[in-house]
């Protein structure tokens, strides 16, 4: 039988045994809080609603497609780095480096990047990481490095990228993705220069957007003018033509594109009189967007049938509504809406907006970085476009990318900003190794500096390709060499594309930079 007693006291041993188990406890506490990863995961710091940083590894912007490609970005670096660090059964370490995607991961109804531009740039990103890894030479992580959504986070990213420059065992060589024309993106890619980071720029066009380590693999907005040129001289019109301007403060993009659109046909349709401004929607809150009575109004009374369109593609489905909108207008007269651009944007080409079009016998023409129709093999197709198609519509298979996600271009000019890192990588590992001995530890990998100087050495020789052609999913083109032309592209075909499609007989398109000389240009 089993009694009972009075509980034990505790006598002193006891409470200093039980004061260390809890400030064991406490401790642990504290530690973990100081060393686990914060609220964005590893690398990356949460400011405002947004996580900021650099990182190989998956984080959350709370947009399912977004989040599921991170994923695989990042399941992807981790593969890279396995392969470096165990690689399985007798298999040789592949060394690898390191190319950084500096953008935004979120948006919202004040971004330059919309929620679907980050979806389609992050995929062309991704399949180009694909394509790199799925061949020989070294191989690449792609990391991430989200900058804020308004693109104003920049310093800390830019630091943290300049740090992992210096690294022997996988450097950053290079940085894409800078993804806008914006004075916030001006001053990153100033500080990317100062550190000697070759940065590439897919989507800007931007004439004044430069810096000696910047390289643009799209035509810029000057270039984009001189196919529309070619465009209204062939289709002259009735000559009367009205200048939709942006005036929000900031847009590097929109400034100089009114610039251009001024400059080059100012007098030819008289846009100092003929013009109409507005507040763009992306940016801050400068007065109330997207109003475009006024304008209206003057293509209406003065029957208008060429208007210049300087601003965003978010601003214009809004002015293509408000010119239906307009009441007892003459509508005979076809009026062409120009505009420059990378691609026609998938809220330009819905059904509703082809409505609206279609009511007031008006037409979109883009002068573009890429056409549509060669993901449907009309035309004729870039010869980089194959690779690219196949490695993206295994992407479309896994991920809702929306309706047309090649319409607008991202997809494919953030694969080639890619690219075009990698195959200097290649170029200049397959250089510094030619000849060297065997040795059963990879090379010395090249560093960004050398990069630099491969990119600078990406000059076109005549027709034949034969050296320095650059081959991508919206063309082949390459570099005018060290210090010409602000590291534009050379020979970048600049198609101009309709909505809804007209009778416009195909030709040849505009090359850039080059000019029409025969033979100065690859086919």
């Amino acid at each position: 039988m089993m009694f009972r007693g009075r509980p034990k006291e505790w006598g002193p041993l006891d409470w200093c045994v039980a004061l260390a188990v809890v400030l064991a406890l406490v401790g642990g506490v504290v530690l973990w809080q100081q060393t686990r990863p914060g609220p964005c995961g590893d690398g990356m710091d949460k400011r405002g609603d947004d996580c900021v940083g650099v990182t190989a590894r998956a984080f959350e912007t709370g947009d399912a497609t977004t989040d599921g490609l991170i994923r695989a970005v990042a399941d992807e670096n981790a593969r890279v780095k396995r392969q470096w660090d165990d690689p399985q059964g007798n298999a040789a370490r592949i060394p690898y480096v390191r190319i950084a995607l500096m953008m935004p991961f979120t948006s919202d109804t004040t971004s330059a990047m919309t929620r679907e531009m980050i979806q389609r740039g992050l995929a062309g990103a991704l399949a180009s990481q694909q394509q790199a890894n799925g061949s020989g030479g070294p191989h690449y992580q792609l990391l991430l490095a989200p900058d804020g959504r308004d693109l104003d986070q920049w310093e800390s990213v830019v630091d943290r990228l300049d740090d992992l420059t210096g690294d022997d065992e996988a450097p950053l060589v290079g940085v894409t993705g800078i993804p806008s024309s914006t004075t916030e993106t001006r001053d990153a890619v100033a500080a990317l220069s100062h550190r000697s980071i070759p940065t590439v720029g897919p989507v800007i066009t931007a004439a004044s957007m430069n810096s000696r380590y910047f390289f643009k693999t799209s035509p810029n907005n000057e270039q984009f003018s001189h196919a529309l040129d070619a465009y209204l001289k062939a289709h002259r019109g009735n000559g009367r033509g009205v200048l939709v301007w942006d005036s929000r403060e900031g847009d590097v993009y929109s400034q100089d594109l009114r610039s251009v659109f001024e400059r080059r046909f100012g007098r030819r349709y008289d846009l100092k009189t003929n013009n109409s401004h507005f507040v763009g929607s992306s940016g801050d809150d400068q007065g109330i967007p997207q109003r475009f009575a006024d304008a209206a109004e003057k293509i209406c009374r003065k029957k208008v049938d060429t208007v210049f369109f300087a601003g965003r593609d978010q601003d214009l489905p809004a002015f293509i509504n408000r010119l239906a909108d307009e009441g007892s207008c003459d509508r005979s007269q076809k009026v062409r809406i120009l505009k420059i651009g990378i691609g026609l944007e998938p809220t330009l080409t819905t059904k509703a907006i082809e409505s609206s079009l279609k009511s007031v016998n008006a037409t979109i023409v883009d002068a573009s970085a890429y056409d549509p129709a060669w993901a449907d093999g009309k035309g004729t197709p870039p010869r980089g476009s194959a690779a690219f198609l196949d490695r993206f519509r295994q992407l479309q298979k896994t991920y809702a990318l929306g309706a047309s996600p090649l319409s607008d271009g991202y997809a494919a000019m953030y694969y080639d900003g890619f690219k075009l890192l990698a195959d200097a990588m290649d170029s200049t590992y397959s250089e510094v190794n030619d000849g060297g001995a065997p040795s059963a530890e990879p090379s010395p990998l090249p560093k960004a500096k050398d990069l630099y100087s491969t990119l600078t050495t990406s000059t076109i020789d005549g027709p034949s390709c034969t050296s320095g052609c650059l081959v991508g999913a919206s063309g082949t083109y390459g570099f005018g060499g060290p210090g010409e032309n602000d590291q534009w592209a050379v020979c970048k075909p600049v198609p101009v594309v309709e909505f809804p499609a007209g009778a416009t007989k195909s030709r040849s398109p505009y090359r850039t930079y080059r000019g029409a000389e025969a033979g100065a240009c690859p086919g």
